[in-house]
């Protein structure tokens, strides 16, 4: 929408004027931008660059008198109608938690590739914070500062983000002597709670999807289970105090989570004893009433404790089923479809655990070239 010469109101609400400030050594034209709430604040703002033009004076520079934390919330603002509710409370967490704490009192113009290393380095080790939670955190930031720069033109610096190394963690698996002994266990005295867990290990489920699965998701017949949503417990932004959670049951965390897994005859046999006529219901309760993450969580903890495993929970049965799956040979990229994989480097790298037994079988074959 256009008010008067060169000013026009954005899609965020914003209006832009635009001024010509000079030309290139081509004669190409050079414009100055000029942002105001109102249609009148963005008028006035470009009258005196104009006119600081006309008469030789250095023209008014345009929102440096905002401290950083005003582009986070700008930026969180743009975003929030793009993004899923999860994703919107994650970045604002990390937002009111770790960037604007640090950085929000600066002013762009302070921000420096120095200052963010500084930033990273206090995450690391005053906060304790992990490789992968800083990395994120800084994903975040270069997002805020892309936008920044961007209504800020020829006047925010270029910095340059320095991501953490991340350290590698051998993630537990259980072997196979464990595996047998935790179905065992799961099998001697089933719930519908024990019957959940055994299914994700039979699946590779997530275990925020295994929490959202209802009885509608689970066709037995075609032996086939549908994922399109997942349970979280999140910050609750709507709320005053800042411990404030609540559960959210929203799509899963990629349009590649959102798929088909097949079933083993036994899961779908396993599955057939537990059914229940309502659709509606939760796979883990058997009624409408959910079990959430961190319940179940502490079931596994139980479970695993009583049958003599330690270091085990809900993600050690999703690489099992990886590493299992691997071991008889699967077809690597329809393993990751299963596990809802973007590509086939997240399963190889993050997912796929190779034991001694699978390692001392490949390098016996060796034996039939020579070696």
């Amino acid at each position: 929408m256009r008010k008067g010469e060169n000013i026009f109101k954005r899609k965020d609400g914003r209006w832009e004027a635009r001024y010509i400030k000079g030309h290139e050594l081509s004669g190409k034209v050079k414009y100055g931008f000029c942002y105001g709430k109102t249609y009148s604040e963005a008028k006035e703002k470009v009258t005196k660059c104009k006119a600081a033009l006309v008469s030789g004076k250095p023209v008014p520079v345009s929102g440096t008198h905002h401290h950083f934390a005003y582009f986070c919330d700008e930026w969180l603002r743009m975003r929030k109608v793009c993004i899923r509710e999860s994703t919107y409370i994650k970045y604002k967490t990390v937002i009111e938690k770790h960037i604007k704490p640090k950085l929000g009192g600066c002013y762009p113009t302070g921000i420096t590739t120095a200052a963010v290393d500084e930033f990273s380095r206090e995450l690391l080790f005053e906060d304790n914070l992990a490789e992968k939670s800083v990395h994120d955190i800084l994903v975040v930031l270069h997002g805020i500062l892309r936008y920044t720069a961007d209504n800020l033109p020829g006047l925010f610096p270029s910095v340059r983000i320095n991501y953490p190394k991340e350290t590698r963690r051998e993630m537990r698996v259980l072997s196979r002597d464990e595996q047998e002994r935790f179905v065992k266990y799961l099998l001697a005295d089933i719930d519908v709670c024990k019957f959940g867990v055994l299914l994700m290990l039979l699946s590779g489920m997530r275990i925020g999807e295994l929490c959202a699965l209802r009885w509608g998701n689970i066709d037995t017949r075609e032996k086939t289970i549908r994922i399109n949503a997942t349970m979280q417990r999140l910050h609750d932004t709507e709320a005053g105090g800042e411990a404030s959670t609540r559960i959210v049951i929203g799509a899963p965390k990629s349009a590649t989570s959102v798929r088909t897994i097949p079933m083993t005859d036994y899961a779908a046999t396993l599955c057939k004893r537990f059914e229940v006529t309502n659709a509606a219901a939760f796979v883990l309760t058997g009624n409408e009433d959910y079990m959430e993450p961190r319940a179940l969580q502490y079931r596994i903890e139980k479970y695993t404790s009583e049958c003599g495993l330690e270091g085990v929970h809900a993600h050690t049965l999703r690489h099992t089923f990886a590493t299992r799956a691997v071991e008889v040979g699967f077809e690597i990229k329809s393993l990751s479809e299963i596990l809802g994989h973007a590509t086939t480097t997240i399963t190889l790298d993050r997912y796929v655990h190779s034991s001694m037994e699978l390692k001392r079988t490949n390098m016996d074959k060796l034996s039939s070239v020579g070696l």
